[in-house]
């Protein structure tokens, strides 16, 4: 037909992947909220802008794969619980084998439970000279537990030297600092109350981009 421009009615089917967004847009509401973290502290925690986020909390964006990964471990949830997906029953076993590593600034975690739950195990790899500077306050409980090398733990003013087999428990709300006491670095048992922390604060240290535990 004359004056119909070539492209009109050719787009590809946009319209269907924006019919998904108001199904994740309040899923990452929700799950922020949950954290107790305010709009600007889960962005900075991302590497986004508040703007972004507030786009893709309230459907105006869509959120790609390395965007949900991210919101996905600052809230302590997983990506198909960001998409809205219910997992039926939980696996009360984890397999070592499906133990996969997550690094952040230089730390290396392994789940060691389920997540989602009232509290989240880790195995954690902390290498010598990372981030011992860093103090981290939070609400929660955190409990530790050295399975090798030597662990530097500093509790308010107070400095213990753990080693293995020792243990730590103690209301994250005390200024605590961790790090590796010996070139090998450490490895460690870590559990603590992710429903009561933000996962950004308690395993990812300040939430400002290139810090974290």
């Amino acid at each position: 037909m004359e004056g119909m421009n070539p492209s009109e009615g050719t787009h590809p089917p946009e319209p269907a992947a924006e019919a998904e967004l108001p199904a994740v847009a309040p899923q990452l509401r929700a799950l922020r909220r949950r954290a107790a973290l305010t709009l600007e502290a889960a962005a900075r925690a991302a590497g986004l802008s508040p703007a972004h986020l507030s786009r893709l909390e309230t459907g105006r964006r869509q959120p790609s794969l390395p965007m949900l990964l991210a919101l996905a471990r600052i809230y302590g949830t997983t990506v198909s619980e960001l998409l809205g997906e219910t997992v039926a029953e939980r696996d009360a076993v984890l397999r070592a084998d499906d133990m996969e590593p997550t690094r952040a600034g230089g730390w290396t975690y392994r789940q060691a439970g389920a997540p989602g739950r009232g509290m989240q195990a880790l195995r954690v790899h902390v290498p010598y000279g990372s981030q011992g500077d860093i103090v981290r306050v939070h609400p929660g409980e955190e409990w530790l537990y050295v399975l090798k090398g030597r662990l530097r733990l500093r509790l308010g003013d107070t400095a213990h030297l753990l080693a293995p087999g020792d243990s730590a428990h103690f209301d994250s709300l005390t200024p605590h600092r961790i790090a590796a006491a010996d070139q090998d670095g450490a490895d460690l048992l870590f559990v603590h109350t992710l429903l009561q922390s933000p996962t950004a604060a308690l395993c990812l240290g300040p939430i400002t981009p290139g810090d974290a535990p």
